[in-house]
């Protein structure tokens, strides 16, 4: 089965989540007066980060490189540049942290792409339901 247009689906959805988590975690207003920075945070945290952990892994760099930079990205940057306080830092982190494993539960549950995270196996409802 041709799956490469998954990849590009899933950074979307990503990229979807990642803002929707901002807006959630900075409030309307801050948000609007920072979109610029909510762009370029985005782009890097989730297009540059899915981006570095899939060429990462294909170019032979080892796992302790292509996945902890990535997930050092995101848990450093946003609370920086958003200057947020610690309340709002430890909910980003939470949300943060449970984002990534929503996604790729929704994808396996409802599409049955388990590519998103492989390590966290997730049946489809398609296997579940004997279909």
């Amino acid at each position: 089965m041709n799956n490469e247009w998954h990849f590009p689906v899933m950074i979307a959805a990503s990229l979807v989540e990642f803002v929707l988590l901002l807006l959630l975690i900075l409030g309307r207003v801050a948000f609007r007066r920072r979109i610029p920075a909510v762009i370029a945070v985005s782009l890097i945290v989730v297009v540059a980060g899915m981006l570095f952990g899939k060429y990462g892994l294909l170019f032979g760099l080892p796992w302790w490189i292509y996945y902890p930079v990535p997930a050092l990205i995101t848990v450093v940057l946003p609370p920086l540049v958003f200057n947020m306080t610690r309340k709002r830092t430890i909910l980003y982190l939470i949300l943060a942290a449970l984002a990534a494993p929503l996604i790729h539960v929704l994808f396996s549950l409802f599409l049955g792409w388990d590519e998103y995270m492989p390590f966290l196996p997730v049946p489809s409802l398609a296997a579940l339901l004997g279909a």
